[in-house]
């Protein structure tokens, strides 16, 4: 096949040579698709090229011929690493749209509602840093004097943190219609994440319930970020911390739960270390930069403090998340 090609493409070049016109350079250019449909390597595409330069022109130099046969080898070479150039580009592909159809089915599964409830203010904001997001937010309304909330992060990325968070999900939805405390919740989900998850997965959470009648926020964590408590009339923000172990380690785990109580002006800041671990190319930030902001904006809506640390943090940032992104506020009104 190679010597039918050749002497096709030697008269073509001959001809081109002598006459160089516009027309055999596109019959040349129309020439190129034979050498793929009759998957001519580029390296044999040049030993065809020295072969009829040498048939045109007997008197080629040696060194010429030579500089034709270096340029053979680093073909070979060339092609080898083009073709596991391609592959890779066809595996990144595939991944790419596995991670987009995980991305839709993780936006469809993992959907919650947040709670219309009239003496708090909820809002929120969650983004991840890639497609799949390793944060997670759920909202329960236990009832009409009730209102949850789950603020989970898993310590992984990808597809296998999405699998973690189906399995969150289902722990939070067994919990429906149920009158559960905190360190309650947190122990039911641990039970369920330590049966179903791999070893190397764990998750963080932090389960906090609003209770209207006597304005208490009762709180308990699985080694999660500390949530911050805005006192409105000390005008200063206290950490809420309660211990207990990460969810998935051990089966029987006991979980502290602690309350406080929230007055008029009061707001509860719960966030996952994509916010409280922001780095700049000076470093970490401080705990007080995030104070100082949500100070600034107090008095609005627990939307707008929500959105407007996501604004400033990603702005510190150069607006390039470094890891998934979440935050809930929970206002006394």
């Amino acid at each position: 096949m190679p010597r039918i090609v050749g002497k096709e493409y030697k008269d073509l070049l001959k001809r081109y040579i002598t006459s160089q016109n516009e027309e055999n350079l596109y019959f040349g250019q129309q020439f190129s698709r034979e050498f793929i449909e009759k998957e001519i390597s580029p390296e044999e595409v040049i030993s065809i090229h020295k072969n009829a330069l040498v048939d045109v022109f007997p008197d080629v130099p040696d060194k010429v011929l030579h500089s034709f046969d270096f340029l053979i080898e680093m073909m070979i070479h060339y092609g080898l690493a083009l073709r596991e150039h391609q592959s890779l580009i066809r595996k990144q592909e595939e991944i790419q749209m596995e991670m987009n159809v995980a991305a839709k089915v993780q936006d469809t599964l993992l959907k919650t509602k947040k709670p219309d409830f009239k003496e708090l203010d909820i809002g929120f904001v969650t983004e991840p840093a890639k497609k799949i997001n390793g944060d997670y937010i759920y909202f329960l309304n236990d009832n009409c004097s009730e209102a949850s909330v789950a603020v989970a992060d898993v310590m992984g990325k990808g597809i296998p943190a999405a699998l973690c968070m189906s399995m969150i999900k289902f722990g939070m939805d067994s919990l429906r219609n149920e009158n559960t405390s905190p360190c309650n919740a947190l122990d039911i989900v641990n039970r369920i994440v330590e049966k179903s998850v791999d070893d190397s997965m764990f998750i963080s959470m932090f389960y906090g319930k609003y209770d209207a009648r006597d304005a208490s926020f009762s709180y308990a964590s699985a080694g999660h970020e500390p949530a911050l408590h805005y006192k409105a009339s000390e005008g200063k923000f206290v950490e809420l911390n309660a211990k207990g172990l990460l969810l998935g380690v051990h089966k029987d785990v006991e979980y502290e739960e602690k309350s406080v109580i929230l007055e008029e002006g009061d707001f509860i800041a719960m966030m996952t270390d994509g916010v409280t671990e922001i780095r700049t190319k000076q470093g970490f930030i401080d705990e007080e930069i995030i104070q100082s902001i949500m100070l600034e904006v107090k008095e609005r809506s627990a939307q707008t403090i929500a959105e407007t640390v996501y604004e400033r943090l990603s702005q510190l940032q150069d607006f390039q998340l470094r890891d998934d992104f979440t935050i809930v506020i929970f206002k006394k009104e």
